[in-house]
């Protein structure tokens, strides 16, 4: 049985479990990733509320050592629950933020060969005896490669590829391998190579990748992929505002009634979570009377054109300025 489809029970995400304020975990982000003894950093809990689905469908992906593949509208909460998951089970979380630029390799690792020219030509102008100047100086590696890396040593880490619909359609292509095998080796430099130990499981990084929907992705990366897709979440609305601090519970009743309101509409970009955390945020510092919010007050924080502005207005006709009114 190959390493990928042994099933891995050691490490379990509880959506329940109490946790501290504050952990030190491993500190994440250099370009090499300490053999022994890493340094660690201080890091604040994640406020997340995740649903007994969510628990589910993270538990599996690490069982079955599958990247988990999450769908849903921007805001519902994809990405921060990559940090819940890293700070809940106190591994180091290696993050990559894709763009239309972004490139599978740079996952891995990069190399500057415009910087070892330059290095090089500089000490030849100079005069002065050239030091040894290797490929592995110019090799930098990316959050995926850290966490192979990392694996390496004996050690678990969590990966974010955020937003992978933003690359173009070879970027998860370009990924199958990796993701199958997880392994690498630098083609510059074929004696740098890293693995997971195929014996050991429990040391797969746990990837979470979110998707935005924005582009198809290939069948290839899906059959890969654990998939879930991240729903508004109604029902914890309350108890997520309230882990939020947003302790005023008339407000918090009324500034939900209102984004439902506003989410039956048939708007283009309909508010969100995120959005929801901003403007009830802003209203409780600004001391703000439930009564008032069907006045629509910071609205910019929810609506994002103008067609549903109009929309918002015509649902609540106070919210409409004085010379708009019929």
């Amino acid at each position: 049985m190959s390493s990928r489809h042994q099933i891995d029970l050691s490490l379990r995400f509880d959506r329940r479990a109490k946790l501290p304020a504050t952990r030190r975990i491993e500190a994440t982000g250099a370009d090499e990733v300490p053999a022994s003894r890493p340094p660690k950093a201080e890091v604040q809990r994640e406020a997340y509320l995740a649903s007994p689905a969510l628990e589910e469908v993270v538990n599996l992906a690490i069982a079955l050592g599958r990247p988990l593949l999450l769908q849903g509208d921007p805001g519902c909460g994809k990405t921060r629950l990559a940090h819940a998951v890293a700070y809940a089970l106190g591994l180091p979380i290696e993050e990559s933020y894709i763009k239309s630029t972004s490139k599978a390799q740079d996952l891995l690792y990069t190399y500057d060969a415009v910087r070892r020219l330059h290095d090089v030509q500089l000490s030849t102008t100079a005069g002065r005896p050239r030091r040894a100047n290797t490929v592995a100086d110019y090799i930098r590696f990316g959050p995926l490669g850290r966490a192979i890396i990392r694996a390496s040593h004996g050690r678990r880490s969590v990966v974010l590829i955020d937003e992978v619909d933003k690359a173009d359609l070879d970027f998860p292509n370009d990924l199958l391998r990796e993701l199958d095998r997880l392994e690498f080796d630098v083609a510059e430099a074929p004696e740098i190579a890293f693995k997971v130990p195929s014996d050991q499981p429990a040391l797969r990084p746990i990837i979470i990748v979110t998707h935005n929907e924005e582009k198809a992705l290939p069948t290839a990366f899906l059959r890969r992929c654990i998939f879930h897709y991240v729903k508004f979440p109604e029902e914890e609305l309350e108890a997520i505002l309230a882990q939020h601090d947003i302790n005023d519970a008339d407000l918090r009743r009324k500034a939900i009634e209102v984004v439902n309101k506003l989410r039956e509409r048939e708007l283009l970009k309909k508010p969100g979570l995120s959005e929801l955390l901003d403007w009830v945020g802003y209203l409780q510092a600004r001391k703000t009377k439930p009564a008032e919010l069907d006045r629509l007050p910071a609205v910019q924080a929810l609506i994002k054109n103008v067609a549903d502005l109009d929309k918002a207005h015509a649902a609540f006709p106070s919210s409409m300025p004085t010379a708009r009114r019929v």
